[in-house]
């Protein structure tokens, strides 16, 4: 299982993880900042949990390319 967390609050909109990982990320028109699509949130870490193993590279490039660090993703 692949597990893909986000610091929401700490985004910038930098729109890199957008760019790498569509299927999984989106840009919210209201604050500018990056949406971990189907995610749950608890206390501030959006968390979505896939088994699908093909997200985990894209999901990679972005944590790597986030310029704040506060994307992790990890297989379980």
């Amino acid at each position: 299982m692949v597990v893909i967390t986000h610091q929401r609050d700490k985004c910038i909109g930098c729109n890199y993880c957008v760019e790498l990982a569509f299927d999984q990320w989106r840009m919210s028109k209201k604050d500018g900042k990056a949406t971990l699509l189907n995610a749950e949130n608890k206390r501030g870490f959006h968390t979505l949990r896939t088994n699908d193993h093909e997200t985990y590279n894209n999901n990679v490039k972005a944590a790597e390319a986030c310029p704040v660090n506060i994307i992790k993703v990890k297989i379980v």
